[in-house]
């Protein structure tokens, strides 16, 4: 591998190359899912027939390694572009909300969720990091691509509460793209206590198109108390609406349990639909929804006491040494929201 100097216009070269690599590929008629490691470039870039479809990165400004970006078969963006790479008129809050991740609020009382690099030095030193150690797997194919990571959550003392080891796989067909996301996390040496909050668990941050529209700002406060504010913004082309597997519309759905959530909306005149599955071996099935208007869609399956006003409690423990798995599926699909294909998606992965 050539080695290039760290100046700007090095760096702006080497931003290039994935780019140049799709197009190579895309002339070249490539078929199948391609998972291309570029460990110089703190990623993993994955291509479905050639064209891009979304990116492993563990970029050193952001505390744990997410998805970033994806998109539908078309080629759309679904996702959020800031604070990686932001776009004219989108929201500028909540910068930890990134792509698509898996993590958590209280963890030992740690906050695993809610680290940025935007946080004051002294704030950001008492959160949760998750570090990306090693790819363990990368492999393409015809139908498929394969991606294994070994990763550890990493205490504020520099401990590792957690060991994580994360199989995706990726596959794509006539407007269609999905991920499954299977992660088996590991308590050290300690046992570790993941304290029911709103703030978990497998978080995906959404275009602005597919928010739902608001007309006035609003502030929401973590699980610190902290407040930050969402603005109102222009709602020209915002149209996004959850759909939940018990019949629950628009952001009625906060709170509530379910085997699947859709979102559904028009994204650069393109009809999409973004169905997130809760598989019912998963701990704490159905999942409760944390999926907010502003363009936040998460899973948690442990916050119980924070979505049932304390009449419920979870407090999901792991011993040392003992292990939890949890297996998600995503999918991207192009065209209208329809309910019976939603369920009956979610019938063959519940199988799965």
């Amino acid at each position: 591998m050539t080695d290039f100097p760290a100046g700007p216009q090095a760096r702006a070269t080497l931003a290039l190359v994935p780019a140049l690599l799709v197009l190579l590929a895309a002339r070249a008629g490539a078929k199948g899912v391609d998972v291309q490691p570029r460990p110089a470039e703190r990623r993993v870039d994955v291509l479905v027939d050639g064209k891009p479809f979304t990116s492993y990165v563990w970029p050193e400004r952001l505390r744990k390694p997410v998805l970033f970006p994806i998109r539908t078969a078309g080629g759309v963006l679904v996702t959020r572009g800031f604070p990686l790479e932001p776009r004219p008129g989108e929201r500028v809050d909540h910068p930890h909300q990134v792509g698509f991740w898996l993590n958590y609020g209280d963890v030992n009382g740690v906050d695993f969720w809610g680290n940025s690099d935007t946080l004051p030095p002294e704030e950001a030193a008492t959160k949760g990091t998750i570090r990306h150690l090693r790819v363990e797997k990368a492999e393409g194919g015809a139908d498929r691509g394969l991606l294994e990571v070994a990763l550890e959550w990493v205490m504020p003392d520099g401990t590792a509460a957690l060991a994580e080891a994360t199989t995706f796989v990726f596959r794509g067909g006539a407007g269609t793209r999905l991920i499954d996301r299977t992660t088996r996390l590991t308590a050290g040496r300690k046992k570790v206590l993941f304290a029911d909050t709103k703030e978990g668990m497998l978080g995906l941050r959404v275009a602005r198109a597919l928010e739902g529209p608001s007309d006035e700002p609003e502030v929401f406060t973590d699980a610190s108390g902290r407040p930050t504010t969402v603005p109102a913004l222009d709602n020209a082309g915002v149209n996004g609406l959850y759909a939940s597997s018990e019949g629950i519309t628009g952001a009625a759905v906060w709170g509530t349990r379910g085997r699947w959530m859709a979102l559904s909306g028009k994204v650069g005149g393109e009809n999409v639909v973004l169905l997130l599955l809760d598989h019912p071996r998963n701990p704490g099935y159905p999942t409760f929804w944390h999926a907010r208007g502003y363009g936040l869609f998460a899973a948690n399956p442990l916050g119980q006491k924070a979505f049932t006003n304390g009449k419920q409690t979870l407090d999901f423990t792991l011993d040392p040494g003992a292990s939890a798995l949890f297996h998600y599926r995503l999918l991207v699909l192009s065209g209208p929201f329809s309910r019976e294909r939603a369920e009956s998606l979610w019938q063959g992965f519940a199988k799965d």
